[in-house]
C-alpha cells in the first residue's frame, strides 16, 4: 500500500448528493492542490447520513479514484448531522487522567443517544491548569472547556466497513463542521472575531459559529437542496434527475410554469434562512457580548438563486462564499481556475479533510 509522504491523507466527502476527493501537498512553498474532483450518486445512495447502497457508493469511490489516478489509500472522511452531535461543555478542571476516566459520566449529561452507543472523542479547549494543593486534600482552579464529540457507532461502522470495501485505508473520521473550519482557517484571512459558517448541502443545513478559531456552537438541520427537487417533482410530477435540471436552470421552463418555480425556491430559501435566524438569536442569547462579523456560506446549495442576498438582507451581516481553494498554490496547467471557482463552495469540507494529516487530534 503506497504511503503519503509525511503522513498525508486523501480528504473524501462522501456526501449524499456526491463524493468530493482533495489532494493537498505540504511543500517549502506552501500547499499545493495535487488532486481534485468528484462524482455524483444515485439521490437514494445515502439517506441522512446512512449509506442506503454500499455497492453503489463504493464503485464510486473506486470510480473516482481510478479517473484521478490518486494512488494514497490513506484517506480521511467526516460524517455530520444526526448520528454525530458536537458539544461545548464547561466543567470543573481537572488533570488529563483525572479527565479521561470521567468524561463519560460527564457526556452523558449532554447526549441523546445511549453512551454505549457512541464513539465519545473530546478534545480540552482551555489549558487545564495544576490543581492546588490545599490543606485536607486538592482544590481545583475554577473551570476548563471541553468540546465533545459523540458519533453512533453504528454509523462509524458503516463508513469503514464502505472504505474497507473499496480497499482504502480510514486514517481519520471526521465531522463535517470541524472539516469546514479547516478549510476556513486557510482561506480567510482576518479571522479574528466572531464568525458564522453556514454550510448548505443536498440534505443538510450545518451552522458553526466560531471564535477567534474556537468553534462555540454547531447545528446540523435536515434542510438541503433536495428539498427543492421535492417540491420540483411534486409540483410538476417529474422525475428527480428532471427536477433536478429544472432546479439548475438546465431545462427548458414555459412560462406560465416560471412563477411556481420562482414560488418553490422562495419557499424553500426563506426556511433556510429562518433556521440561520434561529441558530443566530440562540448564540445572541446565549453569548451576549458577542457579535458574528461575518456569515461565510458553502456547500453545493449555497448558491441557489436569492440565497445569499435574502440572508444578508434577513440577518444583516455581510455573506461571503467560502472559496477553499483560495491560498492553495494552482498549477494552471492541470486545473482550469474557472472550474475550480465553480466549484468552490462544494469542495470546502473534501479540502478541510485533506488539510488533516495521520496523528492529528
Amino acid at each position: 500500500m503506497p504511503i503519503a509522504k509525511k503522513n498525508q491523507l486523501v480528504g473524501l466527502d462522501i456526501g449524499s448528493h456526491a463524493i468530493k476527493l482533495v489532494e493537498i501537498d505540504n511543500s517549502k512553498k506552501g500547499m499545493i492542490l495535487k488532486n481534485f474532483g468528484m462524482i455524483g450518486l444515485p439521490h437514494d445512495a445515502i439517506v441522512e447520513g446512512s449509506i442506503k447502497e454500499m455497492e453503489i457508493v463504493a464503485t464510486a469511490i473506486k470510480n473516482l479514484y481510478k479517473n484521478l489516478k490518486v494512488k494514497n489509500k490513506s484517506v480521511v472522511t467526516s460524517i455530520s448531522g444526526y448520528s454525530v452531535i458536537v458539544k461545548k461543555i464547561t466543567i470543573e478542571k481537572r488533570r488529563e487522567a483525572e479527565l479521561e476516566g470521567s468524561i463519560q459520566d460527564e457526556a452523558e449529561q449532554y447526549i441523546p443517544f445511549d453512551i454505549n452507543d457512541v464513539n465519545l472523542d473530546y478534545e480540552v479547549l482551555s489549558g487545564v491548569e495544576e490543581l492546588e494543593e490545599k490543606e485536607g486534600g486538592k482544590e481545583s482552579k475554577g473551570f476548563m472547556d471541553v468540546m465533545l464529540v459523540a458519533a453512533k457507532k453504528d454509523i462509524v461502522e458503516d463508513y469503514v466497513s464502505l472504505l474497507h470495501l473499496t480497499g482504502l485505508n480510514p486514517a481519520i473520521l471526521d465531522v463535517d463542521a470541524f472539516a469546514l473550519q479547516n478549510a476556513f482557517e486557510i482561506s480567510i484571512e482576518d479571522r479574528s472575531g466572531c464568525f458564522a459558517l453556514v454550510n448548505v448541502g443536498a440534505e443538510e443545513l450545518g451552522i458553526n459559529a466560531i471564535k477567534d478559531g474556537v468553534s462555540i456552537f454547531t447545528r446540523d438541520s435536515s434542510y438541503g437542496g433536495f428539498q427543492i427537487n421535492e417540491a420540483i417533482m411534486s409540483k410538476f410530477d417529474v422525475p428527480y434527475d428532471e427536477a433536478e435540471k429544472l432546479k439548475l436552470g438546465g431545462a427548458k421552463v414555459e412560462s406560465k410554469d416560471r412563477a411556481d418555480l420562482e414560488e418553490i425556491f422562495t419557499a424553500v430559501v426563506s426556511g433556510w434562512v429562518n433556521e440561520i435566524k434561529r441558530a443566530l438569536d440562540f448564540l445572541a442569547t446565549t453569548y451576549p457580548d458577542e457579535t458574528i462579523e461575518k456569515i461565510i456560506v458553502s456547500g453545493g446549495s449555497c448558491r441557489i438563486p436569492g440565497f445569499q442576498k435574502y440572508l444578508e438582507l434577513e440577518t444583516d451581516i455581510p455573506v461571503e462564499e467560502l472559496n477553499p481553494f483560495a491560498n492553495l498554490q494552482i498549477n494552471e496547467k492541470i486545473f482550469d481556475p474557472k472550474y475550480l471557482g465553480y466549484m468552490a463552495p462544494q469542495a470546502a469540507v473534501a479540502v478541510g479533510l485533506a488539510l488533516r494529516s495521520i496523528g492529528d487530534k
